[in-house]
């Protein structure tokens, strides 16, 4: 069978979950990723109700669609920034508490741990009739944030100790969180991209060897993210076959815009005519997505492709749509047999 095809709902936070689940039906996807901001799935009610899983549960089933992992986003860039008043916008209250920065990183870290164990409740009361998912393991995915991300250009001059503490700073804080993983056997997919800890392939490898190869970290694999950067994505799933614990389908295109604007942005919004690099709908970009398929058939990813569908010049039910059905025509399960076996006399 080809892959589940699901829908991230962070972008779609804005619909309560009782109305975007008939949608996400309606527009062909087989499940969500479901996020933890909105009402779509909260972490302290997860941990502390068996019915309010119990509803999410039956809430998916009695509109035919399942799920396979939750993300949190928000609360994991909290957990290595510089907090500022950015943070404040996407952070609950009680996380964000007074505003001290290392108060804020402490609560996003504790909120994180919960997101572990919230996952693994969650996932334990999986009905029966939706277990398809031939053993894909429950991954949380997210951001980690960085203490160094500012320094991304080198000057003043950035010396490679400098940069060695904020890996250090990060191993610091994320391995009680990926320990915490480990008790509940659940994995968490870092979403490679630019302001986090790991944005193209060396920062990651950088990153896996800062926390020693722990198990419970891999990636939640996002071609847009490096496409754009010049980082050759399909690469990236073949250096980190082991770790790629999820995966979100993106495009993006790039070389788009009218040559006052590079790859950093130029401090101009999404969708700016002048912008070097924009998101689109998955198949109205650049990314090779067929190489992708490929490149994951061969590693053997099982697990569900995910949707986060990002395209500011589009309809958002209109691009959804047209999203599911794009991908399910560009998926396709991997031969169980060679080809050219058939010329071997044995084997007529």
């Amino acid at each position: 069978m080809s892959r589940p095809v699901t829908l991230f709902t962070g972008q779609w936070a804005d619909i309560p979950i009782a109305e975007l689940v008939p949608l996400a039906a309606e527009m062909g996807y087989d499940g969500l990723e479901l996020a933890c901001w909105g009402d779509h799935f909260d972490v302290t009610a997860a941990n502390n109700s068996q019915s309010y899983l119990k509803e999410k549960w039956e809430l998916l089933a009695d509109n035919g669609l399942t799920c396979y992992s939750i993300s949190n986003h928000l609360v994991g860039q909290a957990v290595c920034d510089p907090i500022d008043e950015r943070h404040q916008a996407i952070l609950s209250p009680d996380i964000w508490g007074d505003g001290d920065p290392e108060g804020v990183r402490c609560r996003a870290a504790e909120e994180m741990i919960a997101t572990g164990r919230a996952a693994r409740e969650f996932f334990d009361m999986r009905p029966s009739a939706l277990d398809d998912c031939g053993g894909f393991p429950v991954a949380v995915n997210g951001f980690t944030g960085s203490s160094i991300w500012h320094a991304l250009y080198a000057f003043p001059p950035t010396s490679q100790d400098f940069i060695e503490k904020g890996y250090r700073d990060f191993a610091k804080r994320w391995l009680p969180i990926l320990d915490a993983f480990d008790k509940v056997d659940v994995n968490f997919g870092l979403e490679v991209h630019p302001t986090e800890i790991a944005f193209d392939i060396a920062t990651a490898r950088r990153a896996l060897e800062a926390v020693g190869g722990h198990k419970r970290f891999g990636f939640n694999y996002d071609p847009s993210h490096l496409a754009y950067q010049g980082v050759d994505y399909v690469r990236f799933i073949r250096e980190f076959s082991d770790r790629i614990y999820h995966c979100h389908v993106k495009d993006a295109w790039w070389s788009h815009g009218d040559g006052t604007v590079g790859v950093f942005g130029g401090h101009t919004d999404f969708g700016d005519p002048r912008r070097f690099w924009d998101f689109r709908s998955p198949g109205r970009g650049d990314i090779e997505f067929e190489d992708i398929i490929v490149a994951l058939n061969d590693i053997g990813y099982a697990g569900p492709l995910s949707v986060e569908w990002e395209d500011i010049r589009m309809d958002r039910v209109h691009g959804g749509t047209e999203a599911a059905s794009f991908v399910r025509g560009i998926d396709f399960p991997r031969s169980d047999v060679a080809f050219d076996a058939a010329f071997d006399k044995e084997n007529q």
